[in-house]
């Protein structure tokens, strides 16, 4: 098993180069599935994303405000098998105010510069997701570690 400092470095790592993930919500009791370009604090507490105010993945947040992101290091071939791993964050998601919005948005723009002039609509929003929980999972196994633990 990883200590918790190797786990929030493989965390970093993998989340750190990923540049999209895939935000599950739920409205009327029915999964609802998006690919996001998204940006992770160095803390590994915040995942945030942008989104138009007019889009069902935002009316689900609003409506319920639990969700997960899948974040995975696959390459499409057989190698997968052994050494992909599959990360879900589970988090509660909300409109980014405050304080942190600032430095937040600069290192998403950091890391999605063509993004530039999307973020400057005035329907866009920034989505900020409080993580609680990550599961790391290979082919033959999962672990799941409360954010507490690592941080």
């Amino acid at each position: 098993m990883s200590t918790p400092s190797e786990t929030k470095e493989l965390l970093r790592q993998i989340v750190g180069a990923q540049r999209f993930a895939v935000l599950a919500t739920m409205s009327n009791q029915q999964p609802y599935s998006n690919l996001v370009a998204f940006a992770v604090s160095d803390d590994l507490r915040h995942i945030i994303f942008a989104t138009s105010r007019d889009t069902q993945k935002y009316r689900n947040i609003l409506s319920n405000n639990k969700i997960t992101l899948l974040i995975d290091n696959r390459s499409n071939s057989q190698s997968d098998f052994t050494m992909a791993l599959a990360i879900t964050v589970i988090g509660i998601a909300g409109e980014l105010t405050g304080e942190r919005r600032d430095d937040l948005v600069q290192s998403y723009l950091n890391k999605h510069t063509p993004l530039k002039e999307f973020l400057q609509r005035p329907d866009v929003v920034i989505i900020n997701v409080l993580v609680t929980d990550y599961i790391l999972a290979r082919f033959d196994g999962a672990n799941r570690i409360r954010i507490d633990e690592i941080s």
